[in-house]
């Protein structure tokens, strides 16, 4: 250090320090604006780029947002048209009981009137037979008794005596 001191010269100092200044001048003429500005541009960049994240970050926040609220609708609307398939189901269901119910029920009373009309025709069959058999038998025992007077009394008599207990 001390050789730096002793070693000094004024005219050395005064043209470095010119030069120095010149230096200092042509880089703020020529260089510094140019640093700055794209220091200044490099700054502005990152300050949009910044803004431009933010606003990505609101805009994934609101469709964030609209996604769920689509979420939630297609919910509700997927919960609606189960509900109405059920009801359309039960609706079906009760509507195929009910028209069974109805055809049963008048297959029973077409069974009904087939086993009654089949009764009746059978009961009219019956009784037609009955009143043949019972004239062929009327028939054959008042020929027996009519050719005898005396079983002819007592029959009269039995037919009065029938006729006063009704």
């Amino acid at each position: 250090m001390e050789k730096l001191i002793n070693d000094f010269s004024l005219g050395l100092f005064f043209w470095q320090f010119l030069i120095f200044v010149g230096l200092i001048f042509l880089l703020k003429k020529f260089a510094w604006k140019p640093i700055l500005d794209a220091v200044n541009e490099r700054e502005e960049g990152i300050r949009n780029a910044l803004l431009s994240a933010e606003n990505a970050k609101k805009e994934m926040q609101n469709l964030k947002s609209d996604n769920e609220k689509l979420l939630a609708e297609a919910r509700l609307e997927r919960d609606s048209m189960i509900k109405e398939a059920r009801e359309i189901k039960e609706k079906m269901i009760n509507d195929a009981k009910t028209e069974a119910q109805v055809a049963g029920q008048k297959m029973i009373e077409q069974a009904k009137a087939s086993i009654e009309s089949e009764k009746n025709a059978a009961m009219a069959e019956l009784k037609a037979q009955v009143s043949t058999l019972s004239l062929d038998i009327a028939e054959k025992l008042l020929k027996d008794e009519l050719s005898n007077k005396e079983a002819q009394t007592k029959l009269v008599e039995k037919m009065l005596g029938d006729v006063k207990l009704n």
